[in-house]
């Protein structure tokens, strides 16, 4: 048996693959402690899973605004003490990072303890705490195709996201049912990820009572502190009574995934991960402020794969025709589901399971026979290549 800490928090596109992949270890008997941020998204996720052990490690993002830097200089102090805290005490034998604010400081602890680090990348343009840190990492995992400079091949492993064990496709009808929904009516689904999207949200308002009037029911995932729940009650055309939903979260993504007929969503890694695994059509809208631009990357394999459409938030006036042309083309729709299903062939939590187990193994045995303590990163890289 061997102990893993997982760096996740911040978001619900690091924390969600944190608690994929220790649920995984778990499974095999391994020991996991997930760390998380003061954030309210890790405080409302989290409370799904009293079976895991979460710990909140101090932490705020870089920002050049004076204010912003003092603040995360001193958070990022506290977090590098307390990382050092936590791995002398606990002592694990591997420590995973999923990048963000909450990464950064375990990480750098982790080297001076020369403690194997494994970081992973889910986005196709790198983040900032990947790109600063993936130096220091025995294992690099990255998207399919993609690279970092200064980082050698020796140590990367292509994989993607590790997704949620109870994140799985149902039945379109039972889904519906679940959610109240009219099975003999489309299902629009509008996500903006786990901070919401003010733009989709004021989209869907604007053009709530044009959509009810085609006959297309709505449910919006407005986002935390962006709006309460709400459900209303419109009319098609027809005379036929059209629901609409409003939620702040969504605490069950699979049955509302699968409910579905067309998802109108930001473009981050986690939210395109579940969109795969549930084979749920979609058309993205990158946020244009993302870092690096990596959403509009991340759109475009998701395009090129064809799992879908990508709209520039630009022309959010064309959205209206993009999601009647496709919500009532089932051929098209077929097709989309058709690509996401071979899009979720390969089993992206085993390959890091498996990897990660290896990465442990001569730490494990070291430490049950009080042996020397573990290689520098730069002769681990040695022992890899």
């Amino acid at each position: 048996m061997s102990r893993f800490l997982i760096a996740c928090g911040g978001t619900g596109g690091h924390l969600s693959p944190g608690i994929a992949l220790a649920e995984g270890l778990d499974a095999r008997g391994h020991e996991t402690m997930l760390l998380i941020s003061h954030k309210k998204v890790d405080a409302r996720l989290i409370g799904k899973y009293p079976h895991l052990h979460f710990e909140r490690i101090p932490g705020a993002p870089f920002t050049l605004h004076p204010a912003g830097l003092l603040r995360f200089i001193w958070l990022q102090t506290a977090a590098f003490l307390y990382s050092a805290r936590i791995i002398r005490s606990w002592r694990p034998d591997v420590i995973v990072g999923f990048g963000g604010f909450t990464t950064a400081g375990i990480i750098v602890v982790a080297a001076l303890f020369r403690r194997p680090v494994a970081l992973h990348e889910a986005n196709r343009v790198p983040g900032r705490a990947i790109r600063l840190l993936g130096g220091l990492a025995r294992r690099l995992y990255l998207p399919p195709g993609v690279r970092l400079k200064g980082v050698r091949m020796a140590g990367v492993r292509h994989a993607g996201l590790p997704v949620r064990r109870e994140i799985v496709s149902l039945p379109r009808e039972v889904a519906q049912a679940r959610l109240g929904f009219d099975p003999s009516q489309k299902v629009l689904v509008i996500l903006g990820g786990s901070q919401g999207a003010s733009s989709l949200n004021r989209w869907v308002r604007e053009r709530l009572e044009r959509l009810a009037g085609e006959g297309i029911q709505v449910c919006c995932v407005t986002g935390l502190g962006k709006g309460g729940d709400e459900v209303r009650e419109l009319r098609a055309n027809s005379g036929q009574p059209v629901k609409a939903v409003f939620m702040s979260f969504c605490d069950d993504v699979a049955t509302l995934l699968s409910a579905a007929d067309l998802v109108v969503s930001r473009a981050g890694a986690g939210t395109i991960a579940e969109l795969i695994r549930c084979a749920t059509p979609a058309i993205l809208v990158p946020f244009p402020r993302a870092a690096g631009n990596h959403q509009w990357a991340n759109a475009r394999f998701f395009e090129r794969q064809g799992g879908g459409l990508v709209i520039d938030q630009q022309y959010l006036a064309d959205l209206d025709r993009e999601v009647r042309d496709v919500i009532f083309n089932d051929w098209l729709l077929r097709k989309f589901r058709a690509n996401l299903q071979r899009m979720d062939r390969a089993n992206m939590l085993d390959l890091i399971l498996d990897d990660l187990e290896g990465l442990a193994s001569p730490a494990s045995a070291r430490s049950a026979e009080g042996a020397s303590p573990p290689p520098s990163p730069a002769e681990s890289q040695k022992r890899a290549a």
